[in-house]
């Protein structure tokens, strides 16, 4: 079965064709690292990680580029009030989105290119949009003129006069017109720029993508994913100045779009206070759990986060690890392929995941490992598994006794049995099952996991 995705340009799913099979390309725009990421951020990074695994399955080469956003107004701001520099306040966030993520099981892209390594050819392509009449000059700024490009709306549906303000979309007095929107943007002597034809300034946050996207994947590639809330402006943006500076190139064939992520009913975002850090998140529940929470529901709904959620999905992945206990990874064994059928139907992840719930109840193990590798899921020993803190119903996280500590009290458990203070030990086994802890003695060694 040919992998099948929902084309957000074309308003409908489409068989997917890439350009070249030998080298599949697909652009997903990651974050702008001015604060933690939230989870709704994370969304796209798992929807979009999960394509990935997918189209490794089956194409020999696929580039994955993600982007990082470092240089923005928002992570001036967040520097300024942080009385840090901006490299020194994207340096500390890019390392934590990282971490964050690894949690998530995510694999790394294949680049990931980070702005303000890319001035240069952000530079060039002002210039080559000034000298084919899409740009003016304005007060040191660098706008892209929407008078001259007929076809804005190819993306959103939206017409010009529904072009809202905010979003990082500027009015002022200089432009033309209201929704022109800037390319380039002067510094003053506090904040980062760069010298260009224009003056000492920075680069719009459109222009960034469609710059590190030509670089990396070519003018024009296979897919561009982003969240919902990206199609407008921003990637409608990206298609409006990419066209124009590479004769009339649409850069991507397939644009994807995730849903959004409601918290309380509302849209989860930084700006209105309305959401939950993913940090904080992992406190409560292990990585793969909030993977799992988040691929039950269609990439493309909107999805209800409450830690009910969360609880589901752990006991869903409790009952898999214990399905796995029965067998070991296989390498070499192929993924199912009714869950490979599932995943190119436009990623429907809730029909895999109970494709792999069945396949766990019947016993077949052999591609119990490989099946869940397509989603990220069963990625630990169930050993390892088992021995992680969650947030569950029964106790709270932070209550819950660390590896160490347990560790700690088997060994004096031990110690107290080999000294023949046999009541000692017990009182030690009883506290540790009261703590949520399952403790098996075999053959002179005592193993313990987390009850589920």
């Amino acid at each position: 079965m040919p992998i099948r995705l929902y084309n957000t340009l074309n308003a409908r799913v489409e068989e997917f064709e890439p350009i070249d099979k030998k080298r599949v390309t697909m652009y997903v725009c990651g974050p702008t690292v001015y604060n933690y990421i939230h989870i709704g951020n994370a969304r796209p990074i798992i929807v979009f990680d999960t394509l990935f695994r997918l189209l490794r399955n089956d194409y020999p080469n696929v580039v994955y580029a993600r982007n990082i956003t470092d240089i923005d107004d928002k992570i001036i701001l967040a520097a300024q009030e942080a009385q840090q520099t901006c490299g020194e306040l994207t340096s500390q966030f890019t390392d934590a989105f990282h971490e964050d993520i690894a949690k998530l099981n995510i694999l790394p892209p294949t680049v990931e290119p980070q702005a303000t390594e890319y001035i240069d050819e952000m530079i060039a392509m002002i210039q080559t949009l000034l000298d084919k009449g899409h740009a003016y000059e304005a007060e040191k700024h660098v706008l892209f003129e929407l008078a001259s490009y007929p076809n804005f709306g190819i993306l959103s549906k939206r017409k010009r006069e529904d072009m809202e303000a905010g979003a990082r979309v500027e009015p002022a007095p200089y432009k033309k017109a209201p929704d022109d929107f800037i390319l380039w943007k002067p510094s003053d002597k506090d904040q980062p720029g760069w010298d260009s034809p224009w003056g000492y300034g920075r680069p719009g946050w459109h222009l960034e993508c469609s710059v590190m996207s030509a670089k990396h994947l070519g003018v024009e590639f296979d897919i561009h994913g982003g969240g919902q809330d990206l199609i407008f402006p921003h990637h409608e943006n990206e298609i409006t100045q990419s066209y124009c500076a590479h004769d009339k190139v649409v850069p991507a064939r397939y644009w994807v779009h995730n849903g959004y992520i409601q918290l309380e009913g509302e849209k989860m975002a930084k700006s209105t206070g309305n959401f939950l850090l993913l940090r904080d998140i992992l406190k409560q529940f292990p990585g793969e759990t909030i993977r799992y929470a988040i691929l039950k529901t269609h990439y493309q709904k909107p999805l209800d986060w409450s830690p009910d959620a969360l609880r589901d999905a752990h006991a869903n992945l409790n009952r898999l690890y214990r399905a796995a206990e029965a067998a070991a990874p296989a390498p070499d064994t192929p993924p199912d392929e009714e869950v490979l059928d599932a995943l190119r139907d436009n990623l429907n992840t809730v029909e895999a995941l109970r494709i792999i719930h069945k396949l766990a109840k019947t016993k077949q193990h052999d591609m119990l490992y490989s099946s869940c590798a397509l989603l990220g899921l069963l990625q630990n020993t169930p050993d390892v598994w088992f021995k992680q803190a969650h947030g569950g119903s029964d106790s709270d996280t932070e209550k819950q006794l660390s590896d160490d500590k347990i560790e700690e009290y088997i060994e004096q458990r031990n110690v107290l049995r080999e000294q023949g203070d046999y009541a000692g030990a017990d009182k030690v086994r009883a506290m540790l099952e009261e703590s949520g802890l399952i403790i098996e003695d075999s053959e002179g060694t005592t193993t313990w996991r987390r009850k589920v």
